[in-house]
């Protein structure tokens, strides 16, 4: 290939590396955002609410969860994806995910009291038709929506979603003075869903149309119901380890897993929720060109990924046990043990994640597929044994060693299928992976030299690892890249 072949290629991936990174900047900003102000709104409702409150909404909210993994079918990728313009699809492509979302939703209306019976909750059956509200909402606006990430204006999605949480809190605290219980939850979420959907749809820009055309229709589904199956069998994953711990260690035991997960789980809803609403549209306009641009998007955005989540991973693991115990107490302290390895199963739930939307832009949602139905079938009975045998950490070695050993290598040949090398990016990961090594060890050293209180062992440790890893962990044209960032807005503050 001669060098007047290969300046397009590097000039798609620059101009779109330039979009997808302003998006990114917006994604992880309003991401953050976002999580704060809902720990924040849960810790003023806790505070007005009974437990059992708490307890109805829970089973409202798990179903609505379980739904929106799959209640658009895939469409909002598939539309973000699509090679072509937006106007050759949107008509039908809005008719379907709104279909879908009404016939879902009566379903689960229907399903409502058994559902809340089944979960030993009866009260929870009109929250649940409450909550589920918001499947029609999203529906409505999937297409627009696909079309804000299409383009990379990730800042409308981000504002509209910071505006519909304000509104959330707005409403949802009045509802808990007023007596609503978890009603309060419930009607909070689906008025400030609403105002969300309402500044997508006026933002999008997109016309309302509706129309049916059977090839586009066809098209969209072959792409979007392996996608949804591939979600579902995710979240059958996650939740299959709540049922067989619970069942095999009991209900205190799960208390103890569960906390470490949801800690677990604090790195995974930050990243993967911030890079998706990009890295979608990014690698979809990438495959557009070649595979070989596609391929070297993927190496120079996947080292960036690593060497922030690194970091986080390590320091977490080797410092769990002051970490629980500054935020739960020492009644949770059961948990610390369980938290190293479920960290390093969220650090291959992130690169799962990342090699998910690369097969999402490449229009591979077979192998997706194909990747967590080979991660359950090979995870399930691993669980039950490990489980068996050595309790919640005996769950938590095996979740984590069959995401190492099985997960990773079958996403690594699935990216391999569609064209993305992954070879060179190998050099590239060894410094991330020794510096947080050495900040792990680091951590671990200070907080064991320190012994207590568990504040100054979390401090000390994390102010040692994360110097350690500055050092050795980041690149140095990252780290000049960084610096040059922060005197530039120094700059900008002092004019």
């Amino acid at each position: 290939m001669t060098i007047a072949e290969t300046a397009p290629e590097a000039n798609a991936t620059e101009s779109i590396g330039r979009q997808a990174t302003r998006g990114l900047k917006w994604s992880v900003a309003g991401t953050l955002v976002n999580k704060a102000g809902s720990f924040a709104l849960g810790l003023v409702l806790a505070r007005l609410l009974a437990p059992a409150d708490f307890g109805v909404f829970a089973v409202a909210f798990a179903t609505m969860q379980l739904v929106m993994v799959v209640n658009d079918v895939g469409l909002i990728a598939a539309t973000v994806q699509w090679r072509g313009a937006l106007e050759e699809i949107s008509a039908t492509a809005t008719v379907l995910a709104m279909a879908f979302s009404i016939l879902i939703y009566l379903g689960f209306w229907i399903a409502a009291p058994i559902i809340a019976e089944v979960s030993a909750v009866p009260q929870a059956t009109g929250v649940i038709r409450l909550l589920t509200v918001v499947i029609l909402i999203d529906g409505a606006t999937a297409v627009r929506s696909a079309a804000l990430m299409r383009t990379f204006r990730q800042d409308k999605l981000i504002q509209a979603n910071l505006i519909g949480m304000a509104v959330n809190a707005a409403v949802a605290v009045p509802l808990a003075l007023g007596g609503a219980g978890a009603y309060s939850f419930a009607g909070g979420l689906v008025v400030g869903t609403a105002v969300t959907g309402l500044l997508v749809f006026f933002w999008a820009a997109v016309p309302l149309r509706a129309g049916f055309d059977r090839a586009v229709a066809r098209r969209l589904m072959a792409f979007g119901i392996p996608l949804a199956a591939s979600l579902g069998v995710e979240a059958v994953l996650i939740n299959a380890a709540y049922i067989i711990v619970g069942h095999l260690a009991g209900a205190t035991q799960l208390g103890f897993y569960l906390l470490a997960f949801n800690i677990s789980t604090w790195a995974l809803s930050i990243l993967s929720t911030a890079v998706r609403y990009v890295s979608v549209a990014g690698f979809s306009r990438l495959s557009e060109v070649d595979s070989e641009t596609l391929s070297a998007g993927v190496q120079a955005s996947l080292p960036t990924l690593v060497t922030v989540l690194m970091p986080i991973a390590v320091l977490m693991a080797a410092l769990a046990t002051p970490l629980i115990a500054v935020l739960y107490g020492a009644k949770w302290s059961a948990a610390a043990p369980v938290l190293p390895y479920l960290m390093l199963l969220t650090v291959v739930r992130v690169l799962t994640g990342f090699a998910l939307d690369i097969l999402i832009g490449a229009g591979a949602t077979k192998a997706a597929l194909r990747l967590y139905l080979i991660w359950a079938i090979v995870l399930i009975p691993v669980l039950i044994l490990a489980t068996t045998q050595g309790g919640i950490t005996g769950a938590a070695i095996a979740h984590a060693a069959v995401g190492l050993l099985v997960a990773l290598p079958v996403t690594v040949v699935a990216l391999h299928r569609i064209g993305v090398r992954l070879k060179p990016v190998g050099p590239k990961l060894l410094r991330p992976v020794l510096g947080g090594l050495v900040a792990a060890v680091l951590a671990w050293l200070a907080g064991y030299a320190i012994g207590s209180p568990a504040v100054a062992v979390l401090l000390v440790g994390g102010v040692a690892g994360l110097a350690a890893y500055a050092v050795l962990g980041v690149a140095p044209e990252h780290r000049r890249r960084l610096l040059g960032s922060v005197r530039r807005k120094e700059a900008h503050a002092v004019e």
